[in-house]
């Protein structure tokens, strides 16, 4: 469910007066993630590494408020679940928009991933959630492997994780990952606590 309410009610009154009507409110951090054992856990367990990646966005989000929150139009809509979105390559080899809705049960989360990417790459259709979901944008380039990534200004404030082949570092495995988000729907220190959380979540898988 998305209701609108009123910012000054919200811990978000001062950011989203500064930064609602910016120029450029969105700030995007670079990190490096150890993703070793979302590697190990993909292999063992024949789980897609995306689907893994994804999950552990939702799990990392989940408990930080400020993520169901969010700047749309100018107006301030308060939603009460997330869902992470992914992009899906279609049997027409064009490309389209995936959400999956957050469910803290991984074998839950795998299942409908499955089911909605599937279902996607068939149809050459988005799988849109955000009528009553609060959307976490992800893109994985797994072409090539990349340092970082600004994100361009698409009109969406939804927070967005762009990440592109991991990298192997003797016993280890790496990925820089690239973090956009609205100022007005959160701080940097939202932000460093959700990247935080994102690692715990793999480390833990």
């Amino acid at each position: 469910m998305a209701k609108e309410v009123n910012p000054n009610e919200t811990a978000r009154a001062k950011a989203f007066k500064l930064w609602m009507k910016a120029p450029d409110p969105f700030v995007t951090f670079l990190k490096t993630i150890d993703v070793t054992n979302a590697v190990k856990v993909s292999r063992k367990k024949k789980l897609k590494f995306n689907m893994l990646m994804d999950y552990c966005v939702g799990k990392a989000a989940a408990d930080i408020k400020e993520f169901y929150l969010l700047p749309v139009g100018g107006k301030l809509i308060q939603y009460d679940k997330i869902a992470v979105n992914t992009i899906v390559k279609t049997v027409s080899g064009d490309i389209c928009s995936c959400d999956i809705p957050f469910s803290d049960d991984i074998n839950e989360f795998n299942s409908s991933y499955l089911k909605y990417t599937s279902r996607s790459a068939e149809s050459c259709r988005d799988n849109d959630l955000s009528q009553d979901s609060m959307v976490i944008g992800t893109s994985a380039i797994i072409e090539t492997e990349i340092d970082g990534v600004v994100n361009m200004n698409s009109g969406f404030s939804n927070p967005f994780i762009i990440w592109g082949k991991y990298r192997k570092k003797l016993f280890r495995y790496e990925l820089p990952v690239s973090f956009k988000f609205h100022h007005a729907q959160m701080d940097g220190s939202h932000a460093g606590r959700f990247l935080e959380n994102l690692q715990k979540e793999i480390n833990v898988l």
